[in-house]
């Protein structure tokens, strides 16, 4: 009778474990805009696999190219998508080449489905890398499309991401496993030195201008700054001194004049930059990227 209790306990785990990949929600990724039928035909795909499926879109508006802000918007949205969700990220200037086509399945349980190029920069550091598998195109790519070595995103990504999402395959039929490491880019982590926190500035609050660091708050509460405190604030780009000022430091814009600078803690918790009512990039020529970053201190008084 034990037995028998532990053997069907064995087969609910097992189940249980298979489900992870099965919830049925594909959330898309791109730098392809909306202006034309790209996304539409990634959606298209996927519905062809099972029309069952549950698709969203993160974003479409990643700048061309911009391999960086695609790591970013990973890191900043795919935590909130439930455990096996399936995330298909395309932003792959090197699409044909010899970049691989992979499967990171994080130790939160979510599945990111891109080029390994690297967008899956910050995401495996934050949730980590539970598992790597190289996409085997024999098996996953929609058929049809062999003679196709442009358009990744609808013919591997969107079709592996609907299989797995869907149950059509487990995470193991996805390919080949690979080694637990990713391809990395460069950049300064936040990080405090003597009286000095340094980090990167991922992104723009592109909407109103704001500048948004890597910063989080419980780093920068080191320094021992409280609300009212005035911040000395270096930007660099590429080492170069390209903005440098006094600020306060504030919990919200209107607590400083209209067009007057303020350091406060964005939705994310980490420390940014913005005019109240003013678009701090545009008027200080400051901008995104793992080559901006910034060195925040108390100031001299």
């Amino acid at each position: 009778m034990k037995q028998g209790k532990l053997f069907l306990f064995l087969i609910f785990c097992t189940i249980q474990l298979q489900s992870v990949a099965q919830n049925k929600i594909v959330v898309f990724q791109s730098d392809f805009g909306l202006k034309d039928g790209a996304v539409s035909a990634m959606k298209g795909v996927a519905m062809s696999v099972d029309t069952g499926l549950k698709l969203f879109d993160l974003t479409h508006e990643i700048p061309a190219y911009n391999i960086w802000e695609a790591a970013y918007r990973l890191e900043q949205t795919v935590p909130y998508w439930p455990m096996g969700t399936v995330i298909v990220s395309v932003v792959d200037p090197g699409v044909g080449t010899d970049r691989k086509s992979v499967v990171l399945k994080t130790k939160a349980g979510h599945f990111i489905v891109t080029p390994d190029n690297g967008t899956l920069t910050l995401i495996a550091q934050s949730e980590g890398i539970e598992a790597i598998r190289e996409i085997d195109e024999k098996i996953n790519r929609r058929t049809g499309s062999e003679k196709s070595y442009t358009f990744h995103g609808r013919d591997v990504y969107a079709y592996t991401a609907a299989r797995l999402a869907s149950g059509a395959i487990r995470f193991e039929e996805v390919g080949p496993l690979l080694e637990n490491k990713v391809v990395n880019i460069k950049y300064q982590a936040a990080a405090k030195e003597g009286n000095v926190i340094k980090g990167t500035i991922p992104i723009l609050d592109v909407q109103y201008g704001n500048v948004w660091t890597n910063i989080p708050d419980e780093l920068f509460n080191q320094l021992g700054i409280q609300l009212g405190d005035q911040l000395h604030v270096v930007i660099y780009h590429d080492q170069k001194k390209m903005y440098e000022s006094d600020m306060p430091y504030t919990a919200t814009f209107g607590a400083v004049a209209k067009g007057k600078p303020l350091a406060y803690l964005n939705s994310l918790l980490q420390v940014s930059f913005a005019l109240n009512q003013g678009n701090f990039s545009a008027a200080h020529k400051v901008y995104s990227g793992s080559e901006w970053t910034v060195a925040i201190s108390k100031a001299v008084k």
